[in-house]
């Protein structure tokens, strides 16, 4: 059997990219953060696209990316938080590899970005008012497209990758 991709999505600050990294090492893939290579891309950071760009231009560039990054082969690849907004990107994880969904709370996700100036919608008033909103929005969908749900919050991050990897292995992916 031909080893799939491996695809996290989820909020900001659910532990995607930490999550990945030790992932990828464990199974002998490579790993990407789709928001990283978008901005190794441009040359410019999240925050500046969204302020130039938009979130829209921003949202077309992810997709481009998404599209480019879900065809190579052995890869685990952490999406932006709001990657799966777009049908297209949802196509392209669906369709290209095995989709985790880490889920945390939103007290979790709070404390987790609180200090993280590199989050554009999340530079406002009410940070806690806007994590609650995405997730009320972002949630359904992320349950819609996972093939897997793991819970990060009071989990260390080699128990959620030893988690993942045993699925994986379960399920015959890996």
């Amino acid at each position: 059997m031909q080893k799939q991709n491996i695809f996290l999505i989820g909020p900001m600050g659910a532990g995607k990219s930490t999550v990945g990294r030790f992932l990828a090492q464990r199974l002998g893939y490579g790993f990407l953060d789709s928001d990283h290579e978008i901005e190794a891309r441009t040359g410019v950071t999240i925050p500046m696209i969204f302020d130039i760009e938009g979130e829209t231009g921003f949202r077309d560039r992810e997709v481009s990316v998404i599209d480019e990054l879900t065809q190579q082969s052995n890869l685990v690849l952490a999406t932006g938080g709001g990657a799966v907004l777009r049908e297209e990107n949802r196509r392209a994880l669906r369709s290209r590899g095995f989709v985790v969904y880490l889920r945390a709370s939103v007290e979790s996700l709070i404390q987790r970005t609180k200090n993280d100036r590199n989050r554009p919608l999340l530079q406002t008033d009410n940070p806690e008012q806007v994590i609650r909103d995405l997730l009320e929005k972002r949630d359904p969908i992320y349950m819609e497209l996972a093939d897997l749900v793991v819970e990060t919050q009071q989990v260390s991050v080699y128990r959620v990758v030893k988690h993942i990897h045993e699925t994986l292995e379960t399920k015959g992916v890996v």
